[in-house]
């Protein structure tokens, strides 16, 4: 797997080309990139166990990149020179890699003139990178590469679809196999089954919530009870790419008159944010309207949290439709929408979660999955 690109090449030339082009100012003589996430964006390449690997990129002013690997060489990159440094000594893991990466970067530089201005992402930035360029200008390049990760490509589509379809296997597994006295680490075990199978590989990540009657949390060691609620959570990450999306189920299948109207009151939602979404529209107007409509009637329940955020190579992305933020749809960004309603008269609450793609005419439904609480 290593080896093999995860996306496709020509496509990460053209988000190289892109970084470039809206490098603000002066361009920079050197970026340089040693976040995983971000050397796969724009390499098509990510490597196992990647909080113990230290990869990276850097792209000179020409627009030639380096792309350095741990241990070996990767059969096709869209890199103009590939070198590698030792992982690991006789099989085991160094804890000296961002070290031994930043070595090699300075080999490629030795003998080149001193670059006074360097890009290189203030959060994940080492000093054993940042010291090889003691005079230089450091220009934090984080914000543009989120801004220019909303625009899904082709490539980076078809990694989603997978890790969404994933959850559809999930919630399937889910719905045939929860009822009264269920284990909540019996379904875990057997939804991590349903998305690997599905995927037919190991996975970046499973999503978080799976406990029963309770708003979310990690699976303990309990039965589910009649008369629950069971929100299910889930984000399967295909490669390095984070679904999100949720369903409830009622435990014994027989949800109450409450649970029934706040589940048709969440599911209304989804009404207002297919009609507003679009390019250009406020995220904070959708919030507002949904806001509205979910606390219309106090008898269902309220509800106060954010309703949702981008997707793509971290689970929480811009967009941010939440009210904090002030951010704006645009054409090719993937979002996750959670509408939910929480109150004692629900046996804690019902979360929904839909995955959508904004599209010039509007969103495009990713998780068509069915959203009842028994079906």
């Amino acid at each position: 797997m290593n080896g093999i690109p995860l996306l496709d090449l020509d496509t990460c030339r053209v988000r190289q080309r892109r970084l470039r082009e809206r490098l603000a100012g002066p361009s920079p003589d050197l970026v340089v990139l040693t976040s995983p996430e971000h050397v796969q964006y724009l390499t098509g390449h990510r490597w196992d166990y990647r909080w113990a690997r230290a990869p990276l990129a850097a792209i000179d002013g020409a627009g030639n990149l380096l792309l350095v690997c741990p241990d070996k060489v990767v059969d096709a990159a869209a890199a103009d020179d590939v070198r590698t440094y030792e992982s690991k000594w006789r099989s085991t893991l160094r804890l000296d890699q961002r070290q031994a990466s930043a070595a090699v970067l300075a080999d490629w530089l030795a003998g080149r003139p001193a670059p006074g201005r360097v890009a290189v992402e203030f959060s994940a930035c080492c000093p054993h990178v940042t010291r090889l360029f003691p005079d230089a200008e450091l220009i934090d390049v984080d914000p543009l590469l989120w801004d220019l990760r909303r625009r899904k490509d082709a490539d980076e589509l078809g990694l989603l679809r997978r890790a969404i379809d994933a959850t559809g296997a999930m919630y399937r597994k889910a719905r045939a196999m929860i009822e009264p006295g269920v284990s909540e680490l019996a379904v875990f075990s057997a939804l991590q089954g349903a998305a690997v199978e599905a995927c037919g590989e190991m996975l970046t990540d499973t999503g978080n919530d799976y406990a029963s009657g309770v708003r979310g949390g990690s699976p303990r060691a309990r039965g589910a009870r009649a008369g629950e609620l069971y929100i299910l959570d889930l984000g399967p990450a295909y490669r390095g790419y984070f679904s999100d999306n949720a369903r409830t189920v009622s435990v014994d299948r027989r949800p109450t008159d409450a649970q029934s109207a706040a589940c048709e009151r969440v599911c209304g939602a989804f009404e207002i944010v297919e009609r507003m979404g679009r390019p250009g529209v406020r995220c904070r107007d959708i919030y507002a309207e949904v806001h509205a409509w979910l606390n219309g009637v106090p008898s269902l329940g309220s509800w106060s949290s954010h309703l949702g955020h981008g997707i793509g190579l971290f689970v929480h992305e811009t967009p941010h439709l939440n009210p904090s933020w002030d951010d704006t749809l645009e054409e090719g960004d993937v979002i996750a929408v959670e509408p939910a309603l929480y109150g004692p008269n629900l046996g804690v609450g019902i979360r929904i979660e839909n995955d959508y793609r904004v599209t010039a005419g509007g969103l495009e439904l990713l998780s068509p999955f069915p959203l009842g609480l028994v079906d």
